[in-house]
């Protein structure tokens, strides 16, 4: 059963998505970054939702979190930014950050007046994440980074980018450093367009030449930065889960309002026993989904190790949302088949959560990882 601060956070993101929702589809169609609908949910608390009221959050639990995630999960595109913003860039530096780093960044990030992003995926080191090439040097002043992460959320309107470099480019992922650094460094960045979903998501290619950061702006310790960037995809797989929920019951919704409406063949679709199947397996992988990420974030919020379960919740809940999304066009008809129904961008949105922060393939090798105690990858 919900807490009470959870039903009011489910509230006020109905609410918002009751206006937010038909504004979306404008950026949607023009590939460009809602601006006003992030300014209003950094104005609601949508920013830091689990962040402490001293440091500018709303001082909420991880459940209220993933509770906003599965009501804006249908909203792809603004679930990626809450789920950016907070799993991959608050979240380390809530667990890492100096006191001086996280003055310097939470308050603001929190509350949406800066935006950040998570650099490690680069255009030879996807999967294999421990293979990056971006480079950092102390030249006795401060840390020089050479290098380019691709596919990176927020690239291009981030202020603040946690990038990931080798420090130690003989010690592999233990010569991994993380480092935080800001636009005004020197960050140059491109747009990536043409994504099938979340087209209102910003997305794109970020250049480190000869980007100078204080020593002072590490995360955690040099050589600390490969696991910190797992710990936090962790954290991330779960959010992703819960958003991929949030996205099935949109498409079970919508799928049940126009199966109640539509009629053939005299009686409305509802009653046809063909339909009710489709119905039926949309609910089994909707609710098997969301028990899968609620394990894994009460193992989260209980302080155990949970590395298996969001691996778990990931993989299912990701895989489930294509199938979802998929009998969702599949209920409508041909008229799933147009924009003019939002089931097509649902099943649009959909396709991307089998690919980040880990595809499918790489969740079954760590899940196989762990049932064995063997590595099927180096």
């Amino acid at each position: 059963m919900e807490i009470p601060e959870h039903k009011e956070i489910r509230t006020l993101a109905r609410r918002f998505l009751e206006e937010a929702g038909p504004e979306l589809k404008a950026y949607e169609e023009k590939e460009a970054f809602p601006w006003p609908l992030v300014e209003r949910m950094g104005a609601l608390g949508f920013l830091g939702v689990f962040v402490p009221e001293e440091l500018g959050g709303a001082g909420l639990d991880f459940f209220a979190y993933l509770a906003l995630l599965e009501e804006m999960g249908g909203y792809a595109s603004l679930r990626s930014i809450l789920s950016v913003q907070q799993s991959l860039v608050l979240t380390p530096l809530l667990a890492y950050g100096t006191e001086a780093q996280k003055r310097r960044y939470v308050p603001r990030l929190a509350r949406g007046e800066v935006l950040g992003a998570f650099g490690l995926t680069e255009p030879g080191a996807g999967s294999d994440a421990a293979s990056l090439s971006t480079r950092a040097h102390w030249d006795g002043e401060a840390y020089v980074l050479e290098g380019q992460k691709t596919f990176i959320s927020h690239g291009n309107v981030a202020q603040v980018f946690l990038i990931f470099a080798k420090t130690d480019p003989e010690a592999g992922a233990k010569g991994i450093t993380g480092f935080l650094v800001e636009r005004e460094d020197g960050v140059r960045t491109a747009p990536l367009k043409g994504k099938l979903g979340l087209r209102a998501a910003d997305t794109g290619v970020v250049f480190l030449d000869g980007v100078r950061v204080p020593k002072e702006r590490i995360l955690g310790r040099e050589g600390e930065g490969f696991r910190i960037a797992l710990a936090t995809l962790d954290t991330g797989r779960i959010s992703l889960a819960a958003g991929a929920v949030g996205l099935m019951q949109r498409a079970l919704d919508l799928s049940l309002a126009y199966v109640r409406e539509r009629r053939q063949f005299g009686k409305p679709l509802a009653g046809f026993q063909l339909i009710q199947a489709h119905l039926a397996e949309m609910k089994l992988d909707l609710e098997a989904s969301r028990l899968l990420t609620y394990q894994a974030a009460w193992k989260k919020v209980r302080g155990e190790r949970y590395t298996l379960e969001a691996s778990l919740a990931k993989l299912y809940a990701s895989e489930a949302a294509n199938r979802v999304a998929y009998r969702a066009i599949q209920v409508h008809g041909g008229y799933g088949f147009f924009e003019e129904y939002e089931v097509a961008r649902l099943y649009r949105d959909a396709r991307i959560l089998t690919l980040y922060e880990g595809t499918s393939e790489v969740q079954k090798l760590l899940i196989g990882a762990h049932l064995t105690g063997m590595r099927a990858f180096a």
